[in-house]
């Protein structure tokens, strides 16, 4: 369980995340959504111990994340960070292979060999996992990444707006496998997300938050409201149900 008790975090003199107190459900996918600038990002990297908060504190399965030895959490937490450069000539194999680092050491065995082909077979990428990461597609690259962390395979995994300039198809696929590695492998899915639609279809648990303090959270079917999407994002989202789900019609 990833508890986050009253923190907050300052850039210069702005406050960015403000007195934020939120408990991630286990077994979930849990978004986190608001406006540009609501502190979305800046909250994820204080849960993943890539940020220091301020104030406050971070807790994981009770201990502070700041407690954690290094190879202990990486074990536990994975993330994926929103801008992912790599200026090497290495395949997608050879990308995939790194989520098994906090394992092996860079010392392959047969087991990190398994966790590697199933995480390119999760992510579709068999066909090309001998091709290298600058012959990909963005929507392909993007998939190689999630790959390295489906191979970490840790309990937690934190995605920072892993749908960003992704076309449909990718966008689906992606969000699809998440799906299934909450239904599937019982995994914890926090992620960063600005397609509200996505969030609706897709997520078990909403977060949202403005000018950086949490203004409401809960099931997915209580956010996806238009009463309180006017309140995060001040328009007017009318909602409508298609196969049973909430379609955010915001473009109207």
């Amino acid at each position: 369980m990833v508890v986050v008790e009253n923190v907050s975090k300052l850039f210069g003199q702005r406050k960015v995340v403000d007195d934020v107190s939120i408990s991630i459900p286990k077994n979930k996918i849990t978004s986190l959504i608001g406006p540009n600038g609501a502190g979305k990002s800046t909250l994820l990297g204080m849960m993943s111990r890539l940020l220091t908060p301020d104030n406050g504190n971070v807790t994981i399965d009770g201990l502070s994340i700041s407690d954690w030895k290094g190879d202990d959490l990486a074990k536990k937490i994975s993330i994926l960070k929103q801008a992912n450069y790599l200026n090497l000539r290495i395949t997608v194999r050879e990308l995939v292979a790194f989520g098994r680092f906090p394992h092996s050491k860079g010392r392959l065995t047969a087991e990190d060999q398994t966790f590697i082909d199933e995480a390119i077979e999760y992510m579709g990428l068999s066909s090309m996992q001998d091709k290298y990461i600058s012959e990909l597609s963005g929507g392909q690259r993007q998939c190689a990444f999630i790959a390295m962390v489906v191979a970490q395979n840790t309990e937690i995994i934190f995605l920072d707006e892993p749908l960003n300039n992704l076309d449909m198809k990718h966008s689906v696929e992606i969000m699809q496998v998440l799906r299934k590695l909450v239904d599937e492998k019982n995994k914890t899915i926090v992620i960063v997300i600005h397609d509200i639609n996505f969030a609706s279809c897709y997520s078990d648990h909403i977060i949202s938050l403005k000018n950086g303090a949490l203004v409401h959270e809960g099931a997915t079917e209580k956010i996806i409201d238009s009463n309180i999407l006017r309140d995060i994002y001040d328009m007017e989202i009318p909602i409508q149900m298609i196969d049973n789900r909430r379609i955010c019609v915001y473009f109207s």
